[in-house]
């Protein structure tokens, strides 16, 4: 009894020790992750913390599989729901890519934890989420709409996806373009489908992009002539850039 009473209290132990490292990572970033301030946020002695997750590494690593395990759970039952409901796996896919990024938008530090190269052995969780991508690419297939392999297009789907949330991550919110997601999705499933929507980029826009490019260099039109011109070619091409409502 005295063995199941310690089992118990060592899982109460770890999971107030993760869920007060997780607010902190997500509130106060990976810097306030200290030995003590975890402990008195989870309310245990710092010996505890060592002695269940050995170093803080370790404790990170097993803060990012929680939060990753509950979040891969989400998509799992986003997967069979597509399914139940026959929802369009090209649909459902693109449901998963913007699900996918809003988990790294919105948890930081976690994602480049999980995406760092080399560190430690594969994580279960997201071996478990590359499953469940795997298993949508598979859907999209089997409806006879994949140009490419599998992998192939697996791999596209990963590398712009965390080329994205690492562009977004890295760049001052304010400054951050809001079609570049939708923009890069669009890209992939052009690269990845026989019947991809294609995009109605008329030569109007590429002559606008053309025409932006040189406009700082006509030195016949005054500064603010040349800056007006700028700002017009620039609000031509971003409104051409933007998703329709329809995306």
């Amino acid at each position: 009894m005295d063995d199941i009473a310690h089992g118990s209290d060592q899982a109460d132990a770890r999971a107030a020790i993760i869920d007060a490292t997780a607010r902190l990572l997500n509130d106060k970033g990976a810097d306030a992750v200290t030995t003590r301030r975890v402990s008195a946020e989870a309310g245990v002695q710092p010996p505890t913390l060592y002695r269940l997750f050995g170093d803080k590494d370790g404790l990170l690593d097993a803060v990012a599989e929680h939060v990753m395990a509950e979040f891969v759970a989400a998509k799992s039952a986003a997967v069979a729901d597509a399914r139940d409901h026959d929802i369009d796996p090209v649909d459902d896919l693109r449901a998963g890519w913007e699900m996918q990024i809003e988990f790294g938008l919105s948890n930081p530090v976690l994602f480049s934890l999980v995406n760092a190269p080399g560190r430690g052995t594969a994580s279960p969780a997201a071996q478990a989420g590359l499953e469940i991508l795997q298993t949508r690419v598979h859907r999209v297939a089997e409806a006879g709409r994949l140009r490419v392999s599998e992998r192939r297009a697996v791999d596209l789907i990963r590398s712009a996806g965390s080329g994205v949330t690492f562009t977004l991550l890295t760049t001052p919110p304010d400054d951050r373009d809001p079609a570049l997601v939708a923009a890069m999705i669009d890209s992939v499933l052009r690269e990845i489908l026989i019947d991809a929507p294609q995009r109605a980029d008329s030569s109007h826009r590429a002559t606008a992009v053309s025409f932006r490019a040189i406009a700082p260099e006509l030195t016949a039109l005054s500064d603010a002539e040349r800056g007006l011109l700028v700002d017009w070619l620039d609000r031509a091409i971003d409104d051409a850039d933007a998703p329709s409502d329809g995306t």
